[in-house]
């Protein structure tokens, strides 16, 4: 029976598990680990300007990126929940340039968690929404330790994904592999409750999200794809530009409204030829809860599900959003349009 408040996450989640053969509920408490975790975050964001934890720590991560007090304490805070929950063998966060272990004493379990604590933190002083991304994978390896092939598996091998969205309301987005649901956090009574079942992208949209302040430094395709968008012609609609410069927002923006969001590779930096976006922790968690939602998700060349990690922190271009735009994409980076 639904509550009278209407189907809580963790009902929801339950209802997905007894779909499961064999489903022992490990997988269930830990997510409603993470969604604790999630909820003491938001507690922390919405009241940032009061406590004095907006503004820089003096350290940077595995990136070289400065780091904010508000990124530090949501990692602090997802490390710290999660490694007690039992459920977890080891974790990956985009703040931490190896592989987070249990504590020694803590009973490991058979999940990994990838994630990135609170991405679109650099727009944390002008109060633009932000999230949490999260990738749970499931141990392959033997025995009790981890290998660190269990932590690059390519994004096809997901068990779930999904984000935490702090904005005007708090949402989560998740998907198991079986469609994609949208829950809103209701303050009153702290509860995620189900605000957008079985969420579907539009097979195509009139939106295009880029930062086009990087245009100089596209490669032609590129290029040639974005002009093509940007002008009117009779078989195709006038496409708007909406950016807002947090992947989370503009992603959450695409899913429901439908369009294409692109960080391509560029030529600026010849350290990073293949993009911003980390594949484990933003890339593959947001292709699987696109293509779950009927979407496609590509690097301009394949399937962004389909690479094989090589390292934690590997960047790569992303294309992603409903299927016309991102197929289109890929048609001129095959030289076809």
């Amino acid at each position: 029976m639904s509550s009278p408040l209407g189907v809580t996450v963790t009902q929801h989640l339950l209802s997905q598990q007894e779909k499961q053969k064999g489903a022992t509920g490990a997988f269930t408490r830990m997510l409603n680990e993470l969604i604790l975790s999630a909820k003491i975050i938001n507690r922390e964001v919405t009241k940032a300007g009061l406590v004095e934890i907006l503004g820089f720590t003096g350290e940077r991560n595995v990136q070289g990126e400065r780091v904010r007090k508000l990124d530090e304490f949501a990692h602090d805070v997802i490390c710290r929940r999660m490694a007690q929950s039992r459920y977890i063998c080891v974790m990956g966060s985009e703040e931490d340039a190896d592989p987070i272990e249990m504590p020694d004493g803590v009973e490991k379990g058979e999940y990994v968690l990838l994630f990135d604590p609170l991405d679109g933190s650099s727009n944390i002083d002008a109060n633009v929404s932000i999230g949490t991304i999260f990738s749970i994978l499931r141990k392959q390896s033997g025995g009790v330790d981890y290998q660190m092939s269990d932590l690059l598996q390519p994004g096809y091998s997901q068990v779930a994904a999904g984000y935490f969205l702090y904005g005007s309301s708090t949402m989560m987005v998740y998907t198991t592999g079986n469609g994609v649901s949208g829950f809103t956090l209701d303050p009153s009574v702290g509860e995620f409750l189900l605000s957008h079942p079985n969420i579907k992208i539009p097979e195509r949209g009139k939106i295009f999200s880029v930062n086009a302040g990087y245009w100089d430094y596209w490669h032609e395709p590129t290029k040639q794809y974005i002009d093509f968008l940007r002008k009117p012609s009779e078989d195709k609609p006038v496409y708007s530009l909406r950016y807002i410069g947090s992947l989370v927002s503009d992603f959450h923006r695409t899913l429901l409204y439908g369009g294409v969001f692109l960080y391509p590779a560029d030529t600026k930096d010849p350290k990073k030829p293949h993009g911003k976006l980390r594949l484990l922790y933003e890339a593959n968690p947001l292709s699987f809860v696109c293509e779950q939602a009927g979407g496609a998700s590509s690097t301009g060349n394949r399937r962004v599900m389909e690479l094989e990690p090589e390292h934690l922190h590997q960047r790569v271009p992303l294309i992603i959003g409903s299927k016309h735009e991102v197929e289109l994409a890929e048609k001129f980076y095959r030289g076809e349009m």
